[in-house]
């Protein structure tokens, strides 16, 4: 969590002096100030997927963690897929394919996607402490051989892969990062602080959709006013794939 300065016409984000400790951020901000409650943030109403599109809207569909289980999904109709991470158990490359077939079948003109904690293979720095270790947590993964993972993201062929980077579709400049707290050491896991906001100032001006694996509180579509959230997760905390994609739709710039 931080907060922002103005500098010079430009906004300074430094580290929250609650960003160590979540809990006691929540009740700060949340309970002291309501700052995640009514009017400061409200929660929305998803799209019906039989709603039609307005005329010069792009229609984004947005689903998470999916975790290998997308066989019994129901998949709206839209024009961009939005998938923000952990489309794995492991990332095994096994896993990776099967998720790359299900994309391929999908008629989503645009498929971005970016990885998150369960992507272990995809975290460079945590497979390399992996397979160091005496103790194989990740039995699985730690046998695979670096020319099984090197290049693991090339499996993905059916999308766009983002890792810190960003791209533009349909004239919507889409950044996304996979980055999460510390939890349990799993993959691209970071410090709370100054560790996480150097990767958030990584993030150049003029984004229009932010992609990332550390959701807004609870499954659904919130907004402040300004920014809408959406914490997409088709998974439940007990691995149940029961939450439906959520859609929403922008109108197009004008350039594109």
């Amino acid at each position: 969590m931080a907060h922002g300065m103005p500098s010079q016409g430009k906004v300074t984000i430094s580290v929250d002096e609650y960003s160590s400790n979540p809990t006691q951020a929540f009740t700060h901000y949340n309970i002291n100030q309501s700052r995640f409650q009514p009017p400061h943030v409200h929660m929305v109403d998803p799209i019906s997927y039989d709603t039609p599109k307005p005329g010069g809207h792009t229609r984004f569909v947005c689903v998470s963690d999916t975790h290998s289980r997308t066989d019994g999904i129901q998949m709206p109709y839209g024009d961009v897929l939005l998938h923000t991470g952990d489309f794995t158990e492991l990332g095994l490359p096994s896993e990776v394919k099967k998720f790359n077939d299900w994309l391929g079948g999908l008629p989503y003109e645009f498929k971005v996607v970016i990885a998150g904690n369960h992507e272990l293979t995809f975290d460079k720095d945590f497979m390399t402490e992996l397979v160091k270790q005496d103790y194989y947590r990740f039995p699985s993964v730690s046998k695979l051989k670096p020319e099984d993972f090197d290049n693991v993201q090339s499996l993905l062929t059916n999308c766009v892969y983002l890792q810190d980077s960003d791209v533009t579709v349909k004239g919507f400049r889409i950044y996304g990062t996979p980055w999460t707290p510390w939890f349990n050491g799993w993959g691209f896991n970071l410090p709370r602080g100054q560790s996480l906001l150097d990767k958030w100032n990584l993030i150049p001006e003029g984004i229009d959709i932010l992609m990332t694996h550390g959701p807004p509180l609870g499954y659904g579509i919130m907004t402040d006013g300004y920014t809408t959230f959406i914490n997409a997760s088709t998974c439940t905390v007990s691995f149940q794939p029961t939450n439906p994609p959520i859609v929403f739709d922008l109108p197009n710039p004008p350039s594109s």
